[in-house]
């Protein structure tokens, strides 16, 4: 089977199942505030040298009942710029807005224990790893990944990215971890659940539910802007973080706590 093969190789019965909860219509869990006027906000002082739309000045994650959402301030319009296409998926550059947690990767399905679990939003036109969802509505589910969208992933070190780099982790052949439930099919540690991100101005927002909000209370969290590359001959690492613009916290020391 090829890639793009198991990239749809999930059922549309499981995608209508699943789609009230992955609407964007889910509200702000928040009060519409932006995350940089939360006072317990990760904050993070204009770097002239980062592009505007991926420098942030504040990261911030609160919890309202089952809502938790995750929200950014940047110095520019977020959202604004998308990866310039490779014409293919070997060597596809992605660019993302990601909170790191201190979450445990079983919280949302994942093998326990198996790196940081972290949400991102992502853009990338070469590709379309979220098989449940038509973004654009046009009746086809496999040509929308430049549509800024969410994912859970794992990340983990991995030299072969380069000296200290992350990379989403990869699923060796004939493993079989624990996934969750909408993971697209890759052969990595990424969940694909259709929560839309929002964007207002300088502000991404993105507003998740959890069956048990109590286990987000307390979790640390970051703000990072990156970039990512699909390995050029498609082989682990897959899929590996190449250039970070900007950490929220100067460290990924994951400061920010949630209330």
């Amino acid at each position: 089977m090829s890639l793009k093969q198991t990239m749809t190789m999930c059922g549309a019965a499981l995608g209508l199942a699943l789609a009230s909860a992955a609407t964007g219509a889910l509200a702000d869990a928040g009060h519409g505030k932006t995350a940089a006027s939360m006072g317990d906000a990760v904050t993070s002082p204009r770097a002239e040298a980062v592009s505007a739309e991926f420098d942030i000045l504040a990261a911030h994650v609160h919890r309202d009942g089952r809502l938790v959402t995750f929200h950014m301030t940047l110095a520019g319009d977020a959202g604004t710029k998308l990866p310039d296409p490779a014409g293919a998926l070997a060597g596809a550059p992605v660019l993302s807005y990601v909170w790191p947690t201190s979450l445990d990767p079983a919280t949302v399905g994942f093998e326990g224990g198996s790196g940081i679990l972290a949400l991102a939003a992502t853009s990338h036109p070469d590709f379309d790893d979220t098989p449940l969802y038509d973004e654009d509505g046009d009746g086809d589910l496999a040509n929308d990944g430049a549509r800024w969208h969410s994912h859970w992933v794992v990340l983990a070190p991995n030299e072969a990215c380069g000296a200290g780099a992350l990379a989403v982790r990869d699923i060796p052949d004939g493993a079989m971890p624990a996934l969750p439930v909408t993971w697209p099919g890759l052969p990595l540690y990424i969940d694909s659940p259709g929560y839309t991100p929002r964007f207002e101005g300088p502000e991404i927002r993105l507003t998740v539910p959890f069956r048990d909000a109590e286990v987000v209370t307390g979790a640390g969290y970051d703000g990072v802007t990156a970039a990512l590359r699909v390995h050029a001959d498609l082989h682990a690492p897959l899929l590996c973080v190449t250039d970070v613009f900007d950490v929220a916290s100067g460290d990924l020391s994951l400061p920010g706590k949630v209330k």
